[in-house]
């Protein structure tokens, strides 16, 4: 039995607690039992095999994996150490007066609120002694950019401008909890590392209050008598305390306490003030370190998305370029021809061929894989944007410019950008745009200065540009200056060969997205996907078998009937115009007549509409007419 009266109670294996259990599951220090407003506190000091309450039919643990402090009833029985033999203590409690800050027994010697700041500060320049002891700690604070090092730098400092400190703490409130304070770092005078003899500093909770409360610096004398009720001070033996809050704006990242466990020489008012404006230093150089810590964690973050993600897009772009029709061999052949070179490409096709698919096999494949593959449609930003958008901008160009923003020339500086629906550029931008080209020279808007960039162009269209030089809507210098290599892409329907090829990989790609097994397409479905126009192309293609992907049914066979109305209204054709067996010349016959037809029934029997649709003369129209009997 142990019959203690002390407001703290501290409970472990070495000689130095007030209750000592020689069991060697037990820490040195396992625990302690505290008062705090008129409520008995178990704290388990972060033990190795931890704590638990057993009260009444409950058992509640008191570890790292759910709380370190629970409030104590008489009755309960505190159980420590090996969860299957524990050493069991029984617990009847006497309560005594409470004792903190806010009770009858307050006696702060000294109290600076966060307000008095710049007074404190105005009264220290007037001291030399003082000024430059701040100056130095200042000094040591300006170096470290590692929180570590900024928090054995303040705790340094503390020590050289308050020649009293026995002991330092920094305590560091948590973002989950603020009602949390947790130590960040904690020194004793001329030792760099904790020992088995040293005391450790634990935040006293009625210094913490007043701070809280009163949003001021504290210096407490003789606080083994005035904090009785505090968990720390017994145990620590401290004689007088000084804290001091790090705010950062109107919030309170933490608390710098040092402690004077000395029976000599109490801190006094000047130890309080110089601590004060160390605080507000010590705050900016956390702040600073903290920022430069999330920035490197972000910078790492971004750098491995990058690694992971420029990885893929090599992957990406390389695999899918699917052709071998003659039509994308000559492609590809032209591609090795100029992927090494700086020339500027200009790629020509419709929507949906491919196009930015092809600009960046050029980009990857080439010298400048390295850097960045920078696209951009000039139709998808609005006029008045898009200068910004390439060019950049300083703050305060236009209404809404409230920063500097690079431009994609910069971005793009040492790689490839991409101008896709270069036709839909403004006759003024394009100028622009040339003079960035013949110079490698921009002029972000708002700026008077000129930047040089080396950037490669690779440009896309689905226009005639050379008709739009005709009409006038582009110019023919930027024709000139990019048409230097010209690819051009061909539409879906003058490759079909490569159609199984295009609907076996997006069909293989969406049944390994949706983890779906489906048995494939059978030979008719196949045949009206070969014979449809695609005026989407490759696009529209992909859209139509990831949609049969999703709605097939497992196992199952993908067939005509499941296809698109327009694909399903082609294969419909071609079966009701395939004609009966015979002479290739009857076979003709038939298939023109059927032709013949359809074109007067579209046009209501118009036969100058229909053989301007024929493509024929009237004439002509007649003469086939006359030759069917129709």
């Amino acid at each position: 039995m142990f019959d203690l009266a002390q407001p703290q109670v501290s409970i472990g294996r070495a000689n130095c607690n007030h209750v000592v259990l020689p069991d060697y599951h037990l820490s040195g220090e396992h625990g302690q039992l505290f008062l705090e407003d008129d409520q008995f506190i178990y704290r388990d000091l972060r033990s190795t095999n931890g704590s638990s309450i057993e009260r009444g039919e409950r058992r509640i643990v008191v570890d790292a994996s759910c709380q370190y402090e629970i409030t104590i009833h008489d009755g309960d029985r505190l159980l420590l150490g090996d969860p299957a033999s524990p050493v069991v203590l029984a617990v009847r409690l006497h309560p005594g007066p409470a004792t903190s800050l806010d009770g009858e027994r307050d006696r702060v010697v000294a109290s600076r609120a966060l307000a008095e700041l710049p007074q404190v500060a105005g009264k220290i320049e007037k001291d030399p002694n003082g000024a430059l002891a701040l100056y130095h700690a200042a000094k040591r604070l300006s170096g470290p950019l590692e929180l570590a090092d900024t928090l054995e730098a303040v705790m340094e400092s503390v020590f050289e401008i308050v020649p009293r400190a026995t002991h330092v703490a920094i305590f560091m409130r948590s973002e989950a909890d603020e009602e949390r304070f947790t130590v960040a770092g904690s020194r004793e005078r001329n030792r760099t590392q904790p020992t088995a003899s040293s005391h450790p500093v634990h935040a006293s909770r009625a210094v913490l209050r007043r701070v809280l409360s009163q949003r001021a610096a504290v210096l407490v004398a003789n606080a083994a008598e005035e904090l009785g009720g505090s968990e720390s001070i017994m145990g620590g033996r401290i004689m007088s305390t000084l804290a001091v809050p790090l705010w950062h704006g109107d919030k309170l990242r933490g608390v710098i306490q040092a402690d004077n466990r000395a029976s000599a020489g109490m801190f006094r008012e000047q130890d309080l003030e110089m601590m004060m404006v160390l605080g507000a230093q010590a705050a900016l150089a956390i702040e600073n370190a903290l920022l430069v810590s999330r920035l490197r964690v972000a910078e790492e973050r971004l750098r491995g998305e990058n690694r992971y993600l420029k990885h893929r897009e090599e992957r990406r772009r390389f695999a899918n370029i699917i052709g071998n029709a003659p039509t994308m061999r000559a492609v590809f052949s032209q591609l090795e021809k100029v992927i090494d070179t700086r020339a500027t490409v200009c790629i020509e096709g419709e929507t949906g061929t491919g196009k930015e698919l092809v600009a960046s096999a050029i980009h990857y494949q080439g010298k400048r894989r390295e850097k960045l593959f920078v696209p951009q449609n000039c139709a998808a930003v609005p006029e008045n944007l898009l200068e910004s958008e390439l060019f950049g901008h300083k703050k305060g160009a236009f209404t809404g410019a409230d920063h500097d923003k690079k431009g994609l020339f910069e971005l793009a500086d040492g790689g490839t950008l991409f101008l896709d629906e270069i036709g839909e550029m403004s006759l003024g931008l394009q100028a622009k745009l040339l003079r960035a080209l013949q110079e490698g020279m921009i002029r972000p808007v708002g700026s008077p200065q000129e930047r040089q960039v080396d950037v490669r162009i690779i440009c896309a269209t689905n226009r005639n540009l050379a008709a739009e030089v005709e009409k006038g809507a582009f110019r023919q210098d930027l024709f000139y200056r990019l048409m230097v290599f010209p690819i051009r892409l061909p539409p879906l329907r003058e490759r079909r060969e490569d159609i199984p090829l295009l609907c076996e990989h997006f069909f293989r790609r969406y049944t390994q997205e949706y983890r779906k097994s489906v048995a494939g397409f059978s030979k008719a479905a196949l045949d009206a996907l070969c014979g449809y126009a695609w005026p989407g192309n490759i696009r529209e293609l992909e859209n139509e078998v990831q949609r049969l992907v999703i709605q097939s049914d497992p196992d199952v066979f993908i067939e005509p009937e499941h296809l698109s109305p327009q694909v399903r209204k082609v294969g419909g054709t071609l079966a009701r115009i395939a004609p009966k067996k015979g002479t290739l010349k009857d076979m003709v016959d038939e298939v023109e007549r059927w032709l013949l037809q359809e074109a007067l029934r579209e046009h209501g029997g118009n036969k100058t509409k229909t053989a301007e649709t024929l493509g024929i003369t009237r004439e002509g129209l007649h003469k086939k007419l006359a030759k069917f009997g129709l």
